[in-house]
């Protein structure tokens, strides 16, 4: 059976969600629906893992009543959490849906301070026997060292626990360079090691020392390299929705095959990894995915 995949959230948050009828910029908007939940990229991937049958530990900071807030939705919605209380706020995050056509406006606080102490206190708690898998993703609060997320890599190898970490620039070079498998964006991937086509960034990273690199190419699909060799997928068909969850559906699938398997069968995560963000796209909120779309399009993904 596999391990528990442990997403790692260093900035959590309350997730707030206005859906409007028309976003209109400098315009006055009644809103009669708002959802409110925990929220961070880790926690988006623990719901989708948890959808897909997988036992999933959420990691992070809280402090203050929002932390309160974040904390009891986690409880609320089934996740189980380990969570190191900090002396700051945790912060909140806003997403404005308009109905016109689906798309987001986010809006993202920094988040609060985290103390030297409060990141040690964070490394020590880390149930690494329990894990199959780490998985890292999302932005870092203040405080915390640029990087953290190698950091965690390499202790987690340590204990014999493989990482998956989402993350661009700088912070995707240096999970790389640790050894994790790495997942982003063709933008993030870009903003690492220069302008180049996704297939040829994604075995930079490998030669840099990654395990893998997953990268997501907008409407062309994804692309997936190990020392084995590189793969695309291609969607099965264009969706319109939320985007904003679609990447973490992904890391959710990576997360969950690389703690099954060190070295799983990257085609076939692909298809599984492609369907699963498109489902994403069809939900309105991050952390959810559409099952029934989920089942419906993974056997149709081609990769080549």
């Amino acid at each position: 059976m596999a391990g528990l995949i442990g997403t790692v959230t260093l900035n959590l948050a309350l997730d707030v969600t206005y859906e409007v009828d028309e976003l209109r910029v400098g315009g006055s908007h009644r809103v009669d629906r708002i959802r409110r939940r925990a929220g961070g990229k880790g926690v988006n991937v623990a719901r989708v893992a948890a959808t897909l049958g997988h036992q999933a530990l959420v990691l992070g900071f809280v402090g203050g009543v929002t932390g309160e807030l974040v904390a009891e939705e986690l409880f609320d919605a089934g996740l189980t959490a380990l969570l190191t209380p900090i002396a700051g706020e945790t912060r909140r995050t806003v997403a404005v849906v308009n109905d016109v056509d689906g798309d987001a406006t986010i809006f993202n606080e920094a988040g609060p301070v985290v103390s030297a102490d409060e990141w040690r206190a964070f490394g020590d708690r880390m149930p690494w026997g329990r894990l199959g898998v780490l998985a890292c993703s999302g932005s870092l609060p203040p405080g915390i060292p640029v990087d953290a997320y190698a950091e965690l890599a390499v202790r987690a190898r340590h204990h014999d626990v493989l990482s998956v970490i989402d993350a661009g620039g700088d912070a995707l070079k240096a999970a790389a360079q640790a050894g994790a498998v790495v997942r982003a964006n063709a933008a993030e991937l870009r903003a690492a090691v220069g302008n180049v086509e996704v297939e040829e960034g994604a075995s930079e990273l490998v030669a840099l020392g990654a395990t893998a690199a997953v990268i997501t190419d907008g409407p062309r699909g994804m692309v997936a390299a190990s020392k084995k060799g590189v793969w695309r997928a291609s969607p099965v068909e264009t969706v319109r929705g939320n985007p904003t969850g679609a990447g973490d559906a992904c890391t959710a699938v990576v997360a969950a095959a690389v703690a099954e398997a060190p070295e799983p069968d990257w085609s076939v995560v692909l298809k599984s990894a492609v369907a699963a963000s498109a489902a994403a796209v069809l939900t309105p909120v991050a952390g959810d995915i559409d099952l029934a779309a989920y089942r419906r399009w993974q056997p149709q993904v081609t990769v080549n």
